[in-house]
């Protein structure tokens, strides 16, 4: 739930620190830094990512190479998507919150995106949604630490379609082109390793084709991304999959995992030729 901290500021907690990544400053900070170093991040300026959500033992080394780069060239404004996990909503959501907390600090939430967002007719402010969400929240660490102060603002994808998605992306950037858009998405769950890594293949090559829309049983932020897959195709970015592992390269179990990718959007070609 959301609180109140002064003059009417509502900041909405931490909800899964201890769970999803270190609880303690100095910790977090530190697994952070170390995720980052780990990962290859030659390439900035692009105008898209996807990005995985589970923890950061399991999908955090992948997630560093996306944050890697954004740290390249900090941008002033974000726009996270991500799905619903916890309570559903139709349409997208937004936070009523003036700020996001973690253990690094607190993350501002850009008012003038948020005015912009809140305008159009599938969007709802839904404090309730975002309270326990984890999918939006676990990305803002990597952000304190590769963009400090930046402002974002989280958007949770409900029962949206990929217009409405893709009209809040339009909209924000419409505002505000040098806006970097995050999309939060894990891939298959629950399948033997080998089957996933396969059914996570044949995601990757339905989004490198920007052939939407990719079933909720292959993404679980299918809504949000596929939502970029319309702006990227209207847009001319092209995607490029600057990683991809399973949760079994990390905690071990190959009965049951959840693939995982980092994927960028340019504006020019994959291999940065315009």
């Amino acid at each position: 739930m959301s609180g109140a901290s002064g003059c009417g500021r509502v900041v909405r907690p931490a909800a899964v620190a201890g769970q999803f990544y270190p609880s303690r400053r100095a910790d977090l900070d530190a697994a952070v830094r170390r995720l980052l170093d780990a990962a290859d991040g030659v390439r900035d300026g692009a105008a898209a990512y996807v990005v995985p959500h589970a923890g950061y033992v399991s999908s955090g080394h992948v997630a560093a190479h996306v944050f890697r780069r954004v740290g390249q060239a900090p941008p002033a404004r974000v726009l996270l998507l991500g799905p619903t996990h916890r309570v559903g909503c139709r349409g997208l959501a937004l936070p009523g919150a003036d700020a996001f907390a973690t253990p690094l600090g607190e993350v501002e939430i850009d008012p003038d995106l948020a005015g912009v967002v809140a305008a159009l007719p599938a969007v709802a402010t839904r404090p309730d949604v975002h309270a326990d969400e984890h999918a939006l929240e676990v990305q803002l660490p990597f952000l304190q630490v590769v963009a400090p102060g930046v402002r974002v603002l989280p958007v949770c994808a409900g029962d949206a379609t990929p217009d409405d998605v893709a009209g809040v992306i339009d909209a924000v950037l419409r505002f505000d082109p040098a806006t970097l858009v995050l999309v939060s998405s894990d891939l298959s769950h629950y399948h033997p390793d080998a089957e996933a890594r396969a059914l996570d293949a044949e995601t990757l090559a339905q989004v490198l084709r920007l052939d939407g829309p990719v079933h909720h049983r292959r993404a679980c932020g299918a809504s949000p991304l596929n939502g970029l897959l319309v702006t990227a195709a209207r847009r001319g970015w092209r995607p490029r999959v600057l990683a991809s592992a399973t949760s079994a390269d990390t905690v071990g179990d190959r009965d049951r995992v959840v693939g995982y990718a980092a994927i960028e959007f340019r504006q020019d070609g994959p291999d940065g030729a315009s």
